[in-house]
Parts: C-alpha cells; sequence; structure tokens
C-alpha cells in the first residue's frame, strides 16, 4: 500500500456527503482538509489549480504527497472559503494575500498564502509545528550537549542566538521552543518582545509585533523603536539584510538577548554570509553566543531491513545501514516522523575566533571548529545512519553529495 493512497483513503473518509451543489458541501470540505491535515502531522497544504481540476498536495515530513483531486467548478469556492476564515478580500483575486486562518480549535496555529496562477488561485495552508508538540527545548530531539548548551546560552544577559538552516530545517520551531524555555525559566521577571514577518505561533507571555512593509513598518524600523521598549530579550524572525543585522548585533552588544533566525547551510556559512554582508569580523566574534544549524531527516519505520552493500551506503563511511521497507503502520515509505541533525559553533573559540577576524572563508571556518570540537551536520548524520535512525538515501536528498 503506498503512502498517497492512505492518505487519499484517509481524506476520503472524511469527504462531505452531500452533493456539491449544496450550500454546504464547500464549508464542510474545507473543514475536513484543515482537520485532516492537522491529524497528519502535514506541514503545508498546496491547493494548485489546472485546467481541469483542483489538485491538492500534502508536505509529510519535509516531502510533498499527492491526495486527491476536486473538480475545477468548486476550485474558487475552495479558495474563497479559505479566504473568509482568514479574512482576506474574496473579490481581489489578482494579486497575493496572506492572512491567519481564524476560529480554528486552540492550539493549532495556520496560516494562508494566495498567488494567482494562469487558472486561478493557488493557495498554500502553513500549519506550524511550533504550535504542536515541540513547545520546549527538551522535546526537540537534539544531542544532549548542544541542549545543555543551549539552555545555559538561554540565561544569559546579551549576544545573540543564531538559528542557521534553509527553508524547512526547524528553525522556526526551535526558536519558539526557546522562547516558551525562557518563559518558564523567568516568567514575568524578564521583558519578553519578538518582531516578526509573519507571527507564526502566539505565545502568551510575549509582546508580539509584526511588520508591516505597506506602512513602512520593516525589520530595521521596527528593532530600532523596539529597542526603545525597554527590552531584555528579543526575537528577531529572521536576519535578511545588512540594516537589521547592524541593528541587531548593536543590541546584542548592548544589554539584550537577542534571537534570530539565518539561512545559511551550515554554521561556518552563516558566518561567511554575514561577513559578505558587511558585518565587521569583531562583531561576529564578540556578539554571537553560538550558532545551531539544523537539519531535518527523516526517521526510518521499524518496518526498515538492514544492509551492507557499500554501494548502497552512497559514498557514507558505514559498515552497516538501514533502508526503507514500507509497512501499512508507514503508509508504505519506510519512513515515520522525523529527526534532527545539528551542528554549533561557538565564536569565540581560540584558532577559530582569530579566523573570523582574518574573514576566513566558511571551509576553513568549518575546519577549525572541528578541531575545536563541533561535531558537524556531516557527523551527526553518519552516526544517525550507522544507528539505523535514517538511511544514505534519505541523508543525501537532504544534505545532498557535498
Amino acid at each position: 500500500m503506498s503512502h498517497q493512497l492512505s492518505l487519499a483513503q484517509r481524506f476520503e473518509e472524511r469527504l462531505p456527503r452531500r452533493g456539491v451543489d449544496d450550500p454546504q458541501y464547500v464549508p464542510e470540505l474545507v473543514d475536513a482538509i484543515l482537520d485532516q491535515a492537522a491529524a497528519a502531522y502535514v506541514s503545508d497544504v498546496h491547493l494548485i489549480p489546472g485546467k481541469d481540476d483542483l489538485r491538492m498536495e500534502w508536505r509529510v515530513d519535509g516531502v510533498l504527497q499527492p491526495v486527491t483531486r476536486f473538480p475545477a467548478a468548486i476550485a474558487s469556492r475552495v479558495i474563497g472559503r479559505l479566504k473568509v476564515l482568514s479574512q482576506l478580500l474574496t473579490y481581489q483575486t489578482d494579486t497575493p494575500q496572506e492572512g491567519r486562518i481564524r476560529g480554528r480549535e486552540a492550539g493549532v496555529e495556520m496560516r494562508l498564502s494566495t498567488f494567482p496562477t494562469l487558472f486561478g488561485e493557488k493557495a498554500v495552508i502553513r500549519m506550524f509545528v511550533g504550535s504542536g508538540g515541540y513547545r520546549r527545548l527538551n522535546d526537540l530531539g537534539l544531542p544532549d550537549e548542544i541542549a545543555a548548551a543551549f539552555s545555559r546560552f538561554l540565561r544569559e544577559t546579551g549576544g545573540l542566538i543564531l538559528l542557521a538552516g534553509p527553508a524547512g530545517s526547524g528553525k522556526t520551531t526551535t526558536i519558539y521552543a526557546c522562547l516558551r524555555e525562557l518563559l518558564h525559566e523567568s516568567g514575568p521577571l524578564r521583558s519578553l518582545v519578538s518582531l516578526e514577518d509573519p507571527i507564526e505561533a502566539v505565545v502568551e507571555g510575549v509582546a508580539q509585533s509584526q511588520v508591516n512593509l505597506a506602512a513602512g513598518f520593516d525589520m530595521a524600523t521596527g528593532l530600532r523603536s523596539l529597542l526603545r521598549q525597554d527590552p531584555e530579550v528579543i526575537l528577531l524572525g529572521e536576519i535578511r539584510d545588512r540594516a537589521t543585522a547592524e541593528i541587531v548585533f548593536q543590541a546584542s552588544l548592548t544589554g539584550h538577548l537577542v534571537l534570530s533566525t539565518f539561512h545559511a547551510g551550515s554554521a561556518a556559512a552563516a558566518i561567511s554570509r554575514l561577513s559578505d554582508m558587511g558585518i565587521e569580523p569583531y562583531l561576529l566574534r564578540s556578539g554571537v553566543l553560538t550558532i545551531l544549524c539544523q537539519r531535518l531527516v527523516r526517521r526510518l519505520c521499524e518496518c526498515a531491513t538492514p544492509e551492507n552493500d557499500p554501494a548502497g551506503a552512497l559514498g557514507l563511511k558505514v559498515e552497516s545501514y538501514r533502508v526503507p521497507a514500507g509497512c501499512p503502520r508507514c503508509g508504505g515509505t519506510g519512513y515515520a516522523g522525523r529527526l534532527v541533525l545539528a551542528e554549533m559553533l561557538l565564536p569565540e573559540c581560540g584558532a577559530l575566533g582569530r579566523a573570523i577576524l582574518s574573514r576566513s572563508d566558511a571551509a576553513e571556518l568549518e575546519a577549525l571548529a572541528v578541531e575545536a570540537g563541533m561535531i558537524t551536520r556531516w557527523e551527526r548524520a553518519r552516526r544517525a545512519v550507522e544507528a539505523g535512525l535514517t538511511s544514505p538515501a534519505e541523508v543525501r536528498r537532504v544534505l545532498g553529495f557535498g
């Protein structure tokens, strides 16, 4: 039984038992989509209009899976219903819109994004795992030594904690878990604020703000004003440009603990990219407490079978490994859930700190970080494969062949 069929069969069971022309058909259909996607731990729901139908795909464990197709005749009604739930303009179909889906059960955060295409509006619903089971630092599955070090850094009164990785690597989930950890440890004794684009999960006890580019309220402008709000801990959704980065480092060196995310393929690459953006090396060495880079790989199901063919290891230096087999429990994919591969870089470590000051490239920085004790994402992946937690093919899918 394939995973696609499994998803389709589960969804088919929840389809409304009434005709498509019934006024309640589309509202019930949209409710079924949202409820079933949440139950299947889907991260994104894609509704893609075509000439003859509306295709629905779900991203499960980082992989997009086809689920079903709806008649083209109800495509605009389905998108319109989602817009109503998100308080968007239903008559505006020629420009992109974004909004939060309202009125759903507590604890489930959903954001709708619409985009005009040749055959109508495409809609993507982001289901935020940050509001689900991964609420605290110990829930993330980080290596023990990284979780312990992170807990210490969250007790600091100044400096930058940077979460790095590509899109879909779980940065937002981790940073929200850090925020909840801070709330648990200090409660109302510290002033916690955030500036995000958009706000992806509501955290009680944090003064959360969302940028508004149309009103001239961008990250850099908002952060300057936020520094005058007497904050002690600042969560910045993402560092995207030099102006924002400069203010982040200014805040980190003036008595504020700053948490932010940054797109980079590795912890060392994050240093290089910030340097290329024009951040002074002394700020990178002194302002950054730590950089955590993470990736997510699918975890093998219990049905996986052992293998020791060197060719199947795909260049990974392992003596034995397991490969996906597929069973009803995992829907035929051979995988169930995901695990994190993390590396943590400390910029002030001896030779590494000097290399940062001399603007060394990412490869040299990574080599020095390894000498200082950093376990790279590749070594984490090799250990996970050798322990039978994931497969060589999954590691190559996520990390590539670099």
